[in-house]
């Protein structure tokens, strides 16, 4: 996987319970073409503390051209920013 940390565009729930959610994102692609990816599935939550700043690190999986990839998002809770990490 490279190592990414990408700012992207989220579409996310957020639970009654205070949990995030991520469902799809926008980035734009090497080729500067616009891509949106839905999120099909959430293996792992986790946080972590980068330079001071609270993540929550989302491990997710995407079908993309019929082939499932992986990916590391996160979410930086006091900008409330979202990154692609690794891809």
């Amino acid at each position: 996987m490279k190592l990414w940390m990408k700012p992207v565009e989220m579409i996310c729930v957020n639970g009654c319970d205070g949990k995030i959610r991520p469902l799809k994102f926008k980035w734009i692609d090497e080729e500067g073409m616009p891509r949106v990816i839905k999120i099909d599935r959430i293996l792992t939550v986790e946080e972590e503390k980068l330079a001071g700043n609270r993540m929550l690190v989302f491990a997710v999986q995407s079908c993309i051209d019929q082939e499932d990839r992986r990916f590391e998002m996160k979410y930086e809770t006091k900008s409330m920013t979202w990154y692609l990490s690794r891809m």
